[in-house]
């Protein structure tokens, strides 16, 4: 009998914990939930230990970096949004664990960091994002030498068919329904301006060692194909599926191939698939994010994660409509380049970074 796979999740309450634990209940026989934890959610992570008594459980974001080096584990699961997870992700590295990462904000204000650790994507760093994922299993066997260019496919979110001019008076709760995906309120809002595919652009930089103009993002509203892989050549590789984000945690997590509840892709339905460019002016959120990645300022990528933060909880809470979030990451970058000192950050100043930014915006007017 193959020996399980000892996991730690952290953020076993959101989204992608919930759905990894689905998969961990899909296969008994290959993963083994060795610790547990959340940020906020006591009565949820509560019930996670009744069910998982033998896994030990944390609650608060100072615990997940000891959980991430948890001596039972082996495999790190990093579900937790926003830079919360970085300590974790570089903790659990550092202690030699593989990391399957959930994380966007963790690349997008450290990449140079984690890559130093794992290499970029592999075993040691296995990209749980559904675009990602895809990204490496068009990848698996070939030659990085001959790739000539990737794309990474975005939905458009829910404010897709808004019309452009009526942005402003878009409501939080229009905002989260997304049309495909399932997922937790901040991803679900960065899906709405496009911050989550830009920093997917970042993602991909980093985990793949690509260069910015190398990797592509098209509008594609059915989330039936995920990425898409061309090479010297030619030839284009798809990754398609019925949009459910139990196949790539389960490929993240397992790292091979294995039978899944989800479901299977219809080839015989009649449907039709849609590609397109980008639509800058639905989504300026995007264009700022990458403009700050090609400039190359690890300063103001810092800024730009921390202002969408901040911009994400004000619109939820409804302080702020919902075109203000764009003005906001600019005002972010520039707190966090002029912040910025020489170099490459560590952990130490890329927290002082973020921290200075999240002061001084929230001493300022939402919009400049």
């Amino acid at each position: 009998m193959t020996q399980r796979i000892r996991l730690a999740i952290l953020g076993a309450t959101g989204s992608i914990g919930q759905q990894a634990l689905d998969v961990v209940r899909a296969h008994p026989d290959r993963l083994e939930v060795v610790a547990l934890g959340a940020n906020r959610s006591t009565s949820a992570l509560e019930g996670l230990a009744m069910e998982f008594p033998r896994a030990r459980t944390a609650l608060g974001a100072n615990a997940l970096a000891a959980l991430a080096t948890d001596p039972d584990a082996e495999l790190v699961l990093v579900a937790t949004p926003g830079v919360a997870g970085l300590k974790a992700t570089v903790a659990a590295l550092e202690d030699g664990k593989d990391v399957a990462l959930a994380n966007k904000e963790v690349l997008v204000v450290a990449g140079h960091l984690v890559r130093r650790l794992s290499g970029g994507a592999g075993k040691r760093l296995r990209p749980v994002d559904s675009e990602h994922n895809a990204l490496w299993q068009c990848l698996v066997g070939e030659d990085r030498a001959n790739v000539s260019r990737v794309a990474l496919t975005a939905s458009g979110g829910a404010l897709r068919e808004v019309p452009v001019d009526a942005l402003a008076g878009v409501t939080p709760q229009h905002a989260l329904r997304h049309p495909t995906w399932r997922m937790g309120p901040k991803v679900t809002i960065d899906s709405a301006t496009l911050v989550n595919k830009a920093y997917e652009v970042i993602e991909a930089h980093w985990l793949y060692g690509l260069s910015y103009d190398r990797i592509d993002v098209v509008w594609h509203p059915e989330s039936l194909v995920h990425a898409l892989v061309e090479y010297v050549d030619g030839s284009v590789k798809a990754h398609l599926a019925e949009p459910d984000m139990r196949l790539p945690i389960q490929y993240a997590l397992l790292w091979d191939r294995a039978p899944s509840a989800a479901p299977r892709f219809e080839w015989m339905a009649a449907r039709t698939l849609h590609f397109g460019e980008i639509d800058a002016r639905r989504y300026p959120c995007f264009t700022v994010v990458v403009e700050t990645a090609r400039s190359g300022d690890p300063g103001a990528l810092i800024g730009v994660s921390a202002a969408d933060e901040i911009a994400v909880e004000r619109f939820l809470r409804g302080d702020i409509p919902f075109t203000d979030i764009a003005p906001l990451l600019e005002r972010g970058a520039e707190i966090g380049a002029a912040r910025k000192q020489s170099g490459e950050p560590g952990l130490d100043e890329i927290f002082a970074i973020d921290a200075a930014v999240r002061r001084a915006l929230e001493k300022e007017p939402a919009v400049a």
